[in-house]
């Protein structure tokens, strides 16, 4: 199907495909090329077409629960940055859902976070800056920094911090109402201790009530989501538990 292909049209092709979400016919595509580790392969004279018939391998190996070979084919390659953000997704996703498998019940926040300490992220496919809770130190700071001026943004400043700081939207929204709540909080727990100390004639008003956190749970399933929504399917992973 491929053999006349150039490195151009593959790595086109692939792009496509993945983008689209048809990893069936990714992968028969991919199934038509040479070997990848073959010397002679018209298909890898261009870094850039080899490293998108990588990603496509690693994006079908996740898509078929082929876990052990998606690992190898992350671990074995270095990738550029512009990669990184797909390939991350599907390191952590494939290793939820083994977790999830083995325990047969949906994760949560706190069993997400103990995965990600279990199995980081290969340097392949990480620019070695340390995240704290999946958020990037400089992304913190930047939200920390804009919530000490605005704890309120509109939704267009979430979207321009979004843009900053490299997460997307609902994590930054996310990161705020967390944030808030935790303030509110420690607010409550200041002013109950205070009162205390007040006289039984004195009174006080009641601290606000801290706003409800829902929880996103997963249907347990022995097939992975759709590839296409990857970026959907961790919106509990964006919650953030410490400043």
């Amino acid at each position: 199907m491929a053999m006349g292909f150039s490195p151009e049209q593959v790595a086109c092709v692939c792009k496509v495909l993945l983008q689209s979400g048809s990893m069936d016919c990714l992968s028969s595509f991919l199934c038509s090329l040479p070997s990848i580790s073959s010397s002679s392969n018209v298909y890898l004279g261009m870094a850039h077409s080899q490293e998108s018939v990588l990603k496509a391998r690693a994006a079908v190996a996740f898509h078929h629960c082929r876990f052990a070979e998606l690992y190898a084919w992350l671990e074995a390659n270095v990738f550029s940055p512009r990669s990184h953000p797909l390939l991350q997704q599907l390191w952590l996703q494939a290793h939820y859902m083994e977790a999830e498998l083995q325990r047969g019940r949906p994760l949560g926040a706190v069993g997400k976070y103990r995965i990600r300490r279990k199995f980081p992220l290969p340097r392949t496919i990480w620019d070695g800056e340390e995240t704290s809770y999946c958020f990037k130190e400089k992304s913190r700071s930047v939200l920390r920094e804009w919530y000490c001026r605005k704890p309120y943004p509109s939704p267009r400043e979430k979207r321009d911090l979004a843009a900053a700081t490299g997460l997307t939207a609902t994590q930054v929204s996310n990161w705020f109402k967390n944030r808030r709540q935790r303030d509110r909080a420690a607010t409550s727990r200041q002013g109950t201790s205070a009162g205390a100390f007040l006289s039984s004639d004195e009174e006080l008003s009641p601290p606000a009530s801290p706003s409800t956190l829902f929880s996103c749970s997963q249907q347990l399933s022995a097939h992975p989501p759709p590839l296409r929504h990857l970026g959907h399917t961790t919106e509990i992973d964006a919650v953030e538990y410490r400043s």
